[in-house]
């Protein structure tokens, strides 16, 4: 399974997967229209060693909701991801039993490398 769970209109993902081209026989999953299923991150869960890995702290309603004010725990992490796309952690790139997880320059290179094989 290769999959690259981006968002449409970010730039650092647009850039990123211009990047990562050429796409075949990867599926691109766009999260503002289709969301985040629970399988979905369940699998990506069962790649990383947390929901906390997979959580954004940079979007947007992470501030606008005073959550960097709390402790959050997993299970509250999972919550978050599930209710509202932008705490996905993007983007993330899963090929088989490995994932990437963000924009750091070494994730995107491994990706690169890991879809390309």
């Amino acid at each position: 399974m290769k999959k690259i769970f981006h968002l449409e209109t970010c730039k650092t993902c647009q850039k990123i997967l211009k990047e990562l081209e050429p796409f075949d026989g990867i599926e691109l999953r766009e999260i503002k229209s289709k969301g985040i299923t629970l399988e979905e991150l369940e699998e990506m869960r069962a790649l990383t060693d947390s929901y906390e890995s997979l959580f954004s702290r940079r979007a947007m309603l992470f501030r606008q909701r005073g959550l960097n004010n709390q402790q959050l725990s997993e299970d509250d992490f999972k919550g978050l991801i599930l209710e509202h796309y932008t705490f996905l952690k993007r983007p993330l790139v899963v090929v088989d039993d490995q994932i990437f997880i963000g924009n750091a320059k070494k994730q995107v290179e491994g990706a690169k490398v890991a879809l390309h094989a």
